[in-house]
């Protein structure tokens, strides 16, 4: 099964093939997407990693606070969307 962690404090220069490589360090990514606005499609500084349910403990511990160009990233895991 597969979990969705959160990913905040992205640095706005990173693509989306940045960020899964990062976090391809630490298991297995399904899918990895960062938000941007609409409007100029610039990014909005956070994102979402989906990862296999067996290494989301273990990725959590070594991304949340790691510095990736140069800022600390958030990593939570992400809670359900709202209806």
């Amino acid at each position: 099964m597969a979990k969705t962690l959160y990913v905040g404090n992205i640095p706005w220069s990173t693509k989306e093939t940045d960020l899964e490589q990062f976090f391809s360090q630490y298991g297995e990514v399904l899918e990895c997407r960062i938000i941007t606005e609409r409007a100029t499609g610039r990014s909005r500084g956070y994102g979402f990693v989906e990862v296999n349910d067996d290494c989301i403990d273990d990725m959590l511990e070594k991304t949340n606070g790691a510095e990736l160009e140069g800022r600390k990233l958030v990593v939570n895991e992400a809670k359900p969307r709202e209806q």
